[in-house]
């Protein structure tokens, strides 16, 4: 039993002794870099990238308080679904084929897609479009304010401003299957 644990000794000692002493590489080869500055634009017509911009005025003649993507289905490449049939509900879209979880869409430059799912989810937003000053849709890829899910395209949704000057505004519609929108 003396000659085990007198072996198990030596060789455990002669193990924590044999190693060298190791210098960290990261720490001696230290750079400094310069700064690097990344910026996001939206698409112009100088940018090779087939876009559809809807202002105010475009949005607010197609809106019957249907889900936003009723109103970007009037552009080219967009396709939409709605679990109801009425656009008010589960709306999905697609543009050129690409379906909802490969679309970047944001609002004033902050995703709305879903964290797990990458979707968007316009069930969340209702009579989201009376509040949209413009809509830009990017087809397929291109320049994205935050690019990570902008495979089949993007949609940057700017909001209107607020107002300095109190206003009213009534306004009724009434649609088939029992729909209003006040």
């Amino acid at each position: 039993m003396k000659n085990l644990i007198l072996t198990v000794f030596l060789f455990t000692n002669i193990a924590i002794f044999s190693q060298e002493n190791i210098v960290d590489t990261i720490l001696v080869n230290k750079q400094n870099l310069d700064e690097v500055v990344v910026t996001a634009i939206r698409a112009s017509s100088n940018n090779p990238v087939p876009f559809k911009m809807l202002d105010a005025d475009d949005i607010s003649r197609v809106n019957l308080g249907q889900d936003v993507p009723f109103i970007l289905s009037m552009t080219p490449s967009v396709n939409i679904t709605s679990d109801a049939g009425n656009g008010i509900g589960y709306t999905g879209m697609s543009i050129r084929g690409s379906d909802g979880s490969r679309i970047n869409v944001t609002i004033n430059g902050v995703p709305l897609n879903d964290s797990e799912s990458h979707a968007t989810y316009w069930v969340d937003l209702p009579d989201f479009a009376s509040s949209i000053s413009s809509i830009q849709i990017q087809r397929g890829v291109g320049t994205s304010t935050n690019g990570a899910g902008a495979f089949g395209g993007s949609v940057n949704v700017s909001t209107q401003k607020q107002s300095q000057v109190p206003k009213f505004k009534l306004s009724n519609s009434f649609g088939s299957y029992g729909t209003l929108k006040n």
